[in-house]
C-alpha cells in the first residue's frame, strides 16, 4: 500500500475545517452593538451569540457558542470584560466574560429576566430588572417599571441602583446619569409616532433630575461624550431614528445621519468619540465631522442551524375530526394535517409543508379529506383523497393524491362537505359564504360577506343540515357585531336569509338536531352577564323549525312510550305495504322508492319558529361545546363551575342533570355513529370519552414531522404580512409602503435562526405601521422553578448580613398573623441556610411559593432571635399586594386631604372584575353620600369597560325611597349621582384611553393628569403555527361622531399635571393632589 506524504494532512484539515465552519461575506441582521472604549472592537449579536469585529471591519470572532441565547453586550470601563444576557438556566440572567471570549460567569441568579444596561465601574454591572419597591416610592408597582441594580463581578448579591427605571442609561467620570424614561406600555420598536408615551432623555445628577429633550416624537439612547458636557442621542425629528448630539446645556440639536426609511439602533461611543450603531441590520461607524462607515463584516463560524429537523409528535394537536366510520382522526400539529386510528398509535401524515394547514372535514365516505391551506401567501381549499379504491382507511393507505379544490385570488378557508358529498361550503374573505361543486368546480355565492364578521380566523361557525339543501350559520345582519343571531341560508344561491333567532343577545355554535327538524344553539339571553365583553354565562336551547317535532318533544314519559307504540305499528303497516308493492313491480321500482325516500327534503316552518324555543340546561354556565343525541333525549355538555370543564349530562323525559366526569378541559366534541363514544380535545391531547363506561382516555398518535424551522420563519413571516394587510382597521394602512417594507425585512430570514431575533424583526417590521397593540410577542418556556417572595420590602442601603425589613407588607404572609416581624428586623436564615452579605440568596427562594419555609429572624430592638413558619407567595401574588398597597395609600390621601368628604377608587384594568370592585366601593355605605368622587384610572391596561363606567358614573338623582317618614334610598340606586373626575396619564391604554374619551364626550366630568396616546381600538392577539409566538393586529378602528378614529389621536386632560422622578421617589403624587383640590372647590 502506497504511503500517504505527512506534509497532506495539514492541507487535508484545513480542506475539513473549512467545510465544517460556516463562511458568510456579508451577514445581515447584526444587532445590539457596542463600541469598545478604546474604539478598536465592535462587540454585536448574531444568530443569538455574541461576536466581536474590528471596528475597520473584517473577520469577526465568535465569543459565545452556547446553544441559549446570547445578548446585548456591554463594555466594562477597562475594554477587559464583556456583561451580556443569556438564558442558559431558563431566564435571561446577566453574565460576564473576557473581551476574548472563554467560560462567562453568571451574576444573577432570579427567575425574571434581567438586562445589562451599563458599567457603575469595572467591577459592577448595571442592569435593570422588576425585583422590588423603596418603601416610600409611589411608582406603580408593574413588570412595566423596572428597577436599576448594581452586581459585582464575583457573582454578590444584587443592589439597588435607582428605584427610577432608565433605559439606555450612560455615566460620566462625575457620576451623572443620562437615561432615557419609560412612561408605561408600548411596543420598543415601535416608530413614526409623536404621542404622550413616547421616550425622553434625562439627566440624574446625583438626585437632581433633569428633563433634556423636549421633542414630542422619541428621543432615546442616550451616551456621553468624553468631555462629559454634552451626549449623542437617537431621535425621530426627521421622522426616522437618526443620531444627534447636544450640549448639555443648549436647546440646540445637531442632526449627525440622515438615514431614510429604517432606524438607527443601538448607538454607543469609543473614549475619543467614535460612535457604532447598527441600521437595518448593518454595522456602522461615525466619526466626529465625518459620514457614516459601513463596517464590513464577515463571519466564519460553526454552526449549529439545521435545515431539517426530523421528530415525532405526540401532543400539540390543535385541531380534529372525527371520520364518519369512527375509525380514524384527522388532526392538525404544528400545521401539517395527520390522520390516526381512534384505537392505535398508527399515524398517517397527510401533509408535509413548512405552511400552515387547518379546518380538516372528512367525506362523508372516509376516503376524502379537504383542508385549508396557506400557500403562496393566499388560503385555499385543498383536498386529499385516497388513490386505491380497495383502500377505507388513510391510516394505512398507500398511495394519496391532493388537488388544489378552490382556485382563486382571494382567502379562501373553513370547508366542510355536504351530508351527500357532492359540494364543499367554505367562507371567503373572512365573510362571504360560498360552495363548489366537487366534480364540475362550479361555485356559488349563499351569503354576502356584510352579514358576517370574522374577528379572529376560525370563529365563524355553520353547518350543512342534513339533506344538503340547507346551512346554518352565524350573522350579524346589519351592525349586529355584538348581538350575533343564527340565520338559515338555501344552498340554492338564491340568499333568500331567514334570521331564525332574530334577538338582542348573542346566539351561535348551531347545529342540527333531530334528523334537521330542530337546531339546537347557545345563547346568553338568561344567564348572569359580566360588564364590558367578557362574557356571559350560557345555555343550551333548541329550536323547533318543525311542529310536530315540537309537540313530541312536550310530551311526557308517557305520551313519548304511548307514541313510540303507536309509530312501531304504523311503521309495521307501511311495511307491508312496501313488500306488496316490491313483489307487483319488481326491483327497479323498489330502488327508485329507496331513492325517492332518500332524497326527501327538509321542509320548515320558520314563521313562528321562535315561540318554539326550549332551554335545555338547568343552569346558565361558563358553557364549553355541547351535543344532543340523535333521538333528541340527552344532552351532553360541559360546563366550568368550579376549576375546568366538567361533562354534564340532562335527560329530557325524566328532567335529570348528572355529572358524567370531572375535567373534560372544554375541548371541541364530536360522537361516533352509535353515540357511544364522544371525542374532545383539550390541551393538545384528543379525549376518546365512553359514555356507557364513563371512562376517558387519550387517543395516542405518534405523528412524523418534519421540522424545517428556515422555511418555517420564512412562512410566518409571509403570514403576518399578509394577515395585516388583510385585517387592519384601515385598508390603507396608515399610507405607509407595506410591500416595501416587506421585501426590506424578507432579507434579514436567512441570517436569523432563534425566536427572539424573529420577534424582534418582526416588531420592527410592524413598527413601521405607527399603531399601538401591535408588535410580536416569543414566550420562551423559561425557568422550571420561580423565585418566591416573603411578601417584605428590604432596607436597599442596609449592606449586612441577611435581608433588612424595611416593611411588612399588608396582607402577605407575615401580615396575615402576628409573626413579630417588624420593620427593622433581620431575616438571617432561609431554612437554616445563612444569609451572608456577600452572597446571592434567590436560589433559596426558587420553587418555594406555597410551600412551608422557615424564616430565622434577629430583631436588634430587642435583641431576639426567633423562627417563623410561613409560606411564601408568587412573585405575582406579591406585585398584587403591592398594587392593594398603592391604592391603599392614595385612598389615605385623599381622606386626609379631603377630610373624608372625597370618595376614591382605582380601576385597574377594563374588565368585569375591576368594574365590581369599582362599583362595590364606589356605593358602599362609607362612599355613597360623599361630596365627589375621583376615579383614578392611572396605568390602566385596557379592556372594555367604557360604557359601563361612564353609565355608572353618569347616574341623576330622580327621587327618595320613604318608609313611614323615614329615609331609607334613592334612585338611581345602582349609580354614582354626585360629582366626578378621572385621573388619567401616559400609561393609560387601548380602553384606558377609551373610557376616559367618551367621560369627556359625554361632559360627566374633569379629566386630571398627563395627556392620554391615542390607543382606543381593538386587537387580535393571533397564536402563531410555533405556539410560542404572537403577534398583534388592531382590527377594529373606533371612530367619533365627527369621523375621527381614536388611534393616534391624542386625548389631553382639563387639568394638565405631572409627577416628577423627585415626586415618585419621595411618595409625592402632585396629580393626585391636583384632583383632590379640584374637587374641593
Amino acid at each position: 500500500m502506497k504511503k500517504i506524504p505527512f506534509r497532506f494532512f495539514p492541507l487535508a484539515f484545513a480542506a475539513f475545517f473549512a467545510m465544517s465552519a460556516q463562511a458568510e461575506d456579508h451577514p445581515l441582521w447584526l444587532r445590539h452593538c457596542a463600541i469598545s472604549p478604546d474604539g478598536a472592537q465592535i462587540a454585536f449579536c448574531y444568530k443569538g451569540d455574541i461576536f466581536t469585529v474590528p471596528a475597520a471591519g473584517g473577520q469577526a470572532r465568535q465569543l459565545t457558542s452556547n446553544v441559549a441565547y446570547d445578548g446585548n453586550p456591554v463594555w466594562s470601563p477597562d475594554g477587559q470584560l464583556i456583561a451580556f444576557m443569556s438564558n442558559r438556566q431558563g431566564s435571561m440572567d446577566i453574565y460576564v466574560m473576557n473581551k476574548e471570549g472563554g467560560t462567562p460567569k453568571r451574576l444573577t441568579t432570579d427567575s425574571g429576566d434581567e438586562t445589562p444596561i451599563s458599567w457603575r465601574d469595572n467591577s459592577h454591572v448595571l442592569f435593570s430588572a422588576a425585583l422590588w419597591d423603596e418603601p416610600k416610592s409611589i411608582i406603580f408597582p408593574s413588570k412595566q417599571f423596572p428597577q436599576v441594580y448594581e452586581v459585582d463581578v464575583n457573582g454578590s448579591r444584587p443592589v439597588k441602583f435607582s428605584d427610577i427605571t432608565m433605559e439606555d442609561m450612560s455615566l460620566n467620570a462625575k457620576g451623572q446619569i443620562l437615561y432615557h424614561d419609560k412612561k408605561g406600555y408600548e411596543d420598543t420598536w415601535r416608530k413614526h409616532h409623536t404621542s404622550p408615551i413616547t421616550r425622553d432623555i434625562w439627566l440624574d445628577d446625583n438626585g437632581k433630575f433633569t428633563k433634556l429633550t423636549s421633542f414630542k416624537g422619541e428621543d432615546r439612547n442616550p451616551v456621553w461624550n468624553s468631555q462629559g458636557d454634552g451626549f449623542w442621542y437617537l431621535s425621530e425629528q426627521d421622522g426616522t431614528f437618526n443620531v444627534y448630539q447636544r450640549t448639555l446645556n443648549g436647546n440646540q440639536a445637531v442632526q449627525l445621519t440622515h438615514f431614510a426609511g429604517n432606524p438607527v439602533r443601538f448607538l454607543s461611543a469609543s473614549g475619543n468619540g467614535k460612535l457604532c450603531f447598527s441600521q437595518n441590520g448593518e454595522l456602522y461607524t461615525l466619526l466626529p465631522g465625518q459620514q457614516p462607515r459601513k463596517v464590513n463584516v464577515s463571519i466564519v463560524a460553526d454552526t449549529n442551524d439545521k435545515e431539517l429537523l426530523r421528530r415525532t409528535l405526540t401532543g400539540g394537536a390543535t385541531e380534529f375530526c372525527l371520520s364518519p366510520s369512527g375509525k380514524e382522526i384527522a388532526f392538525v400539529d404544528h400545521g401539517d394535517v395527520f390522520v390516526t386510528s381512534t384505537d392505535y398509535k398508527t399515524t398517517k401524515q397527510i401533509t408535509d409543508t413548512p405552511e400552515q394547514e387547518r379546518n380538516i372535514c372528512f367525506s362523508p365516505d372516509g376516503r376524502s379529506l379537504v383542508y385549508a391551506s396557506e400557500r403562496n401567501g393566499l388560503w385555499q381549499v385543498y383536498r386529499t383523497k385516497i388513490k386505491d379504491d380497495k383502500e377505507k382507511l388513510f391510516t394505512y393507505a398507500g398511495d394519496l393524491t391532493e388537488e388544489q379544490l378552490v382556485k382563486s385570488n382571494r382567502t379562501s378557508f373553513l370547508p366542510k362537505f355536504s351530508p351527500d358529498g357532492k359540494k364543499v361550503a367554505f367562507v371567503e374573505d373572512r365573510g362571504t359564504l360560498k360552495t363548489i361543486d366537487v366534480k364540475s368546480h362550479n361555485v356559488k355565492t349563499l351569503m354576502d360577506g356584510k352579514y358576517i364578521f370574522s374577528y379572529s380566523d376560525g370563529d365563524i361557525d355553520y353547518q350543512w343540515s342534513p339533506d344538503s339543501r340547507w346551512i346554518i350559520t352565524n350573522y350579524i345582519g346589519n351592525g349586529g357585531w355584538n348581538n350575533a343571531d343564527v340565520a338559515l341560508v338555501p344552498a340554492d344561491g338564491s340568499q333568500k336569509i331567514v334570521d331564525l333567532t332574530e334577538s338582542g343577545y348573542n346566539d351561535g355554535s348551531a347545529r342540527w338536531a333531530l334528523g334537521g327538524k330542530a337546531i339546537v344553539f347557545a345563547s346568553d339571553r338568561a344567564g348572569y352577564r359580566s360588564h364590558g365583553s367578557w362574557g356571559a354565562e350560557q345555555d343550551v336551547y333548541l329550536m323547533f323549525l318543525d311542529l310536530d317535532a315540537y309537540e313530541q318533544f312536550q310530551m311526557n314519559k308517557e305520551e313519548k312510550e304511548r307514541f313510540d307504540e303507536a309509530q312501531k305499528e304504523k311503521k309495521k303497516e307501511e311495511d307491508k305495504d312496501k313488500d306488496k308493492k316490491k313483489n307487483r313491480k319488481g326491483k327497479k321500482t323498489q330502488k327508485n322508492d329507496q331513492k325517492d325516500a332518500k332524497a326527501q327534503p327538509l321542509r320548515f316552518d320558520t314563521e313562528n319558529c321562535r315561540d318554539r324555543i326550549v332551554r335545555l340546561t338547568v343552569n346558565s354556565t361558563d358553557l364549553g361545546d355541547f351535543i344532543l343525541s340523535p333521538g333528541g333525549d340527552t344532552l351532553y355538555y360541559e360546563a366550568r363551575y368550579e376549576d375546568g370543564y366538567d361533562l354534564w349530562k340532562h335527560e329530557m323525559r325524566e328532567g335529570k342533570t348528572t355529572l358524567v366526569m370531572k375535567k373534560v378541559n372544554g375541548g371541541y366534541l364530536q360522537a361516533d355513529s352509535t353515540f357511544k363514544h364522544l371525542f374532545a380535545m383539550s390541551d393538545g391531547k384528543i379525549k376518546k370519552i365512553d359514555l356507557v363506561k364513563s371512562e376517558i382516555k387519550d387517543v395516542d398518535f405518534e405523528a412524523r414531522f418534519n421540522d424545517k424551522p428556515y422555511q418555517e420563519r420564512r412562512y410566518l413571516f409571509d403570514h403576518i404580512w399578509q394577515q395585516v394587510k388583510d385585517k387592519f382597521y384601515d385598508p390603507k394602512l396608515h399610507g405607509i409602503d407595506w410591500q416595501g417594507y416587506r421585501d426590506n425585512y424578507a432579507r434579514f430570514l436567512p441570517h436569523i435562526n432563534n425566536n427572539y431575533d424573529f420577534s424582534e424583526m418582526v416588531s420592527e417590521m410592524l413598527g413601521e405601521l405607527n399603531a399601538s397593540h401591535t408588535g410580536c410577542r416569543y414566550y420562551p418556556s423559561g425557568p422550571s422553578l420561580q423565585t418566591a417572595e416573603l411578601g417584605l420590602l428590604y432596607d436597599s442601603h442596609y449592606r449586612g448580613d441577611g435581608l433588612k425589613v424595611a416593611e411588612v407588607i399588608k396582607r402577605g404572609p407575615f401580615a396575615v398573623r402576628n409573626t413579630g416581624v417588624t420593620a427593622g428586623c433581620i431575616i438571617e436564615k432561609i431554612d437554616g441556610q445563612r444569609i451572608l452579605r456577600d452572597s446571592d440568596y434567590t436560589s433559596l427562594m426558587d420553587g418555594r411559593a406555597g410551600k412551608d419555609l422557615r424564616v430565622s429572624v434577629y430583631n436588634p430592638k430587642n435583641g431576639k432571635r426567633f423562627d417563623v413558619q410561613v409560606r411564601p407567595i408568587s412573585r405575582e401574588a406579591q406585585r398584587e399586594l403591592l398594587y392593594k398597597r398603592w391604592v391603599d395609600h392614595n385612598r389615605e390621601l385623599v381622606d386626609s386631604l379631603s377630610h373624608g368628604q372625597l370618595a376614591y377608587v382605582h380601576v385597574k384594568a377594563m374588565d368585569s372584575e375591576s368594574f365590581r370592585t369599582v362599583f362595590s366601593e364606589l356605593l358602599s355605605d362609607k362612599n355613597r353620600n360623599r361630596k365627589a368622587a375621583i376615579i383614578d384610572e392611572r396605568h390602566n391596561g385596557g379592556g372594555w369597560l367604557h360604557d359601563d363606567l361612564c353609565t355608572l358614573l353618569s347616574g341623576k338623582e330622580y327621587q327618595e325611597f320613604i318608609a313611614h317618614g323615614k329615609y331609607i334610598g334613592r334612585d338611581p340606586w345602582n349609580k354614582w349621582v354626585k360629582p366626578s373626575c378621572v385621573m388619567v396619564c401616559e400609561d393609560d391604554y387601548s380602553n384606558g384611553h377609551g373610557f376616559p374619551f367618551v367621560y369627556k364626550t359625554l361632559g360627566i366630568g374633569k379629566l386630571i393628569g398627563a395627556p392620554v396616546a391615542g390607543t382606543m381600538t381593538a386587537v387580535w392577539w393571533e397564536t402563531l403555527m410555533d405556539r410560542s409566538l404572537v403577534f398583534g393586529i388592531p382590527q377594529v378602528g373606533c371612530r367619533d361622531m365627527n369621523g375621527q378614529y381614536g388611534e393616534n389621536h391624542q386625548l389631553d386632560p382639563d387639568v394638565e399635571v405631572y409627577n416628577t422622578p423627585e415626586d415618585y421617589l419621595n411618595g409625592d403624587d402632585e396629580q393626585l393632589k391636583k384632583a383632590v383640590a379640584t374637587m374641593m372647590k
